[in-house]
């Protein structure tokens, strides 16, 4: 009886190793990539300087619960702002950053 389990222990070992590995190499990862972006978006403010995921630079606006207004430019009639959904803010700009453009 002790080599039976023996037998199916070492059939399920290599199960788990794989397990293991993709744990460490990509799931854990992705968790921690997750819980970093959610910090940012709840840590946004009015003025920070921004870079959506689709790649539009600008300044926060406003934020609302769902939605943040960034300013993206300026014609002769006053500010051009576009509105995004939160989670669409990708990178926070150290302050400063879009005035050297």
């Amino acid at each position: 009886m002790n080599a039976s389990l023996q037998d199916s222990l070492s059939q399920f070992l290599p199960l788990i190793a794989m397990f293991a590995i993709l744990y460490f190499l990509m799931i854990r990862p992705q968790m921690k990539k997750a819980k970093e972006h959610k910090a940012l978006i709840a840590g946004l403010q009015k003025g920070d300087e921004v870079v959506t995921q689709g790649g539009l630079t600008g300044k926060v606006s406003a934020i609302g619960d769902n939605y943040v207004k960034i300013e993206v430019g300026s014609n002769s009639a006053g500010a051009v702002e576009i509105t995004v959904q939160r989670p669409a803010i990708g990178i926070v700009l150290p302050k400063g950053s879009l005035n050297s453009l």
